[in-house]
């Protein structure tokens, strides 16, 4: 049988990365048909997701996954661009270990491989968010403070603050983030802590600057699609 905390972090997965949007409401009986589990894991579930924040619960409606508004998600953004800066600074002060360097330098690789094509696959989507999270992951974790992987991991169950989340439509914006990955994994490896902590919180805000551009233009489009109607 699928534990509670399985069916946590598969939902979490799909909340965090965009595949159940905010407002979706989440009905037990046709959920746990879709995923295949007993209904007791997944009320477990549900309530660990409403306590973390993802999902509101609403007496006689049941859950929901929860809104974030654009504010929201910006503070989000900051937060974990200080922290996650702060990390790669941690990281490239101590200096990398040789496995830790290695790991990363495999996921530089792994993003390399998937934009050689020159364009934007809807297939490598997934390997590329990925990649990501592995690469953030790593230096999250190899700075051995638990304070900012708790924090961080606070800061991605905004959704759209996650590092799960990409906006898969411009080659170049993703040979340009990509292109950051490069450069900090060489401050890193040359142990050079404040151009590290830089290039990280650089790499993060420019995140956020392609998302609001995405909002604003999603909004705009919206908005002419009232008027027209």
């Amino acid at each position: 049988m699928t534990s509670a905390s399985d069916v946590t972090e598969l939902l979490r997965e799909r909340i965090l990365s965009g595949d159940v949007p905010s407002g979706s409401r989440l009905q037990q009986i046709p959920l746990s048909e879709a995923l295949g589990v007993s209904r007791t894991p997944l009320r477990e579930a549900l309530a660990q997701l409403a306590k973390e924040g993802l999902l509101i619960y609403e007496p006689n409606r049941g859950y929901a996954v929860r809104a974030f508004s654009t504010a929201e998600i910006s503070a989000a953004f900051e937060v974990r661009a200080r922290l996650e800066a702060l990390a790669c600074g941690i990281v490239a002060r101590q200096g990398a270990s040789v496995e830790v360097l290695d790991r990363l330098r495999e996921c530089v690789a792994e993003g390399d491989r998937i934009l050689s094509k020159g364009v934007l696959d809807p297939d490598d989507l997934i390997p590329y968010r990925r990649m990501n999270v592995d690469f953030h992951e790593t230096i999250i974790q190899t700075c051995q403070n638990p304070f900012v992987s708790s924090f961080v991991r606070q800061c991605h169950n905004v959704p759209m603050a996650s590092d799960r989340v990409f906006i898969w439509e411009d080659y170049k914006v993703i040979a340009r983030s990509h292109d950051d990955h490069h450069r900090i994994l060489d401050a890193i490896a040359k142990r050079e802590a404040q151009r590290a902590e830089g290039l990280m919180s650089e790499h993060i805000h420019f995140a956020l600057l392609v998302l609001r551009r995405k909002l604003d233009e999603d909004g705009r489009a919206a908005q002419l699609r009232d008027g027209r109607e």
